[in-house]
């Protein structure tokens, strides 16, 4: 499946320490029940989606830019956390396309 990973990728503290490797393995389709990504909304209504890692097995995340990757669903409660805070810091609003414009394409 082809994946799509966000150059400047959000990463917890504790998938931080693995991140190569996680990043690698989820590429080879490896079981993490305990890893999640996050991902712009699949819909302009919201901001983020936070899913587990196993679930990009389904052919429905395929072409989907990955923000972010987190060990346990806390820290991907952080990470999110993190770049909406960002992002507001940063352009003023909550549109994510200003802070990260890759994410227009995961939306046409």
């Amino acid at each position: 499946m082809r994946m799509l990973w966000y150059s400047g990728l959000y990463t917890g503290k504790k998938a931080d320490l693995h991140r190569a490797d996680v990043i690698r393995q989820i590429r080879d389709g490896k079981s993490f029940p305990w890893v999640y990504v996050v991902t712009p909304a699949s819909n302009r209504e919201n901001i983020l989606d936070i899913y587990r890692a196993d679930d990009l097995k389904n052919p429905a995340y395929r072409g989907r830019e990955f923000l972010g990757v987190a060990d346990g669903y806390q820290e991907a409660l952080e990470v999110a956390a993190g770049i909406v805070g960002e992002l507001y810091e940063k352009t003023g609003d909550f549109h994510l396309e200003r802070l990260i414009p890759e994410v227009e394409a995961c939306w046409s």
